[in-house]
């Protein structure tokens, strides 16, 4: 459920709500019960961890020691061709 940022137009107060897509959004402060606009928010950005990540560096058919320092498998240099990836 998404998390929408709320400011009142009389008060001031800021404040953040979970609420459906589908749900009516607030029009009152919860405070002094004035006329509130929802905020645009940047968004959230995107990033790959765990077995997602090393499943992206195989596809690149590379080695992970050039990303990280070390290699799937624990080495501190690069794999041999072909990489350990491909005994999974």
């Amino acid at each position: 459920m998404p998390t929408y940022d709320y400011q009142c137009n009389e008060c001031g107060l800021s404040f953040e709500r979970k609420q459906s897509m589908a749900e009516t959004p607030l029009t009152n402060c919860p405070e002094c019960g004035g006329e509130v606009h929802r905020l645009i928010s940047g968004g959230a950005g995107f990033i790959i961890k765990g077995a997602g990540r090393h499943q992206a560096v195989r596809n690149k058919g590379g080695c992970s020691f050039e990303d990280s320092g070390t290699t799937c498998c624990g080495r501190s240099q690069r794999c041999d061709t072909p990489s350990c990836r491909d005994n999974e």
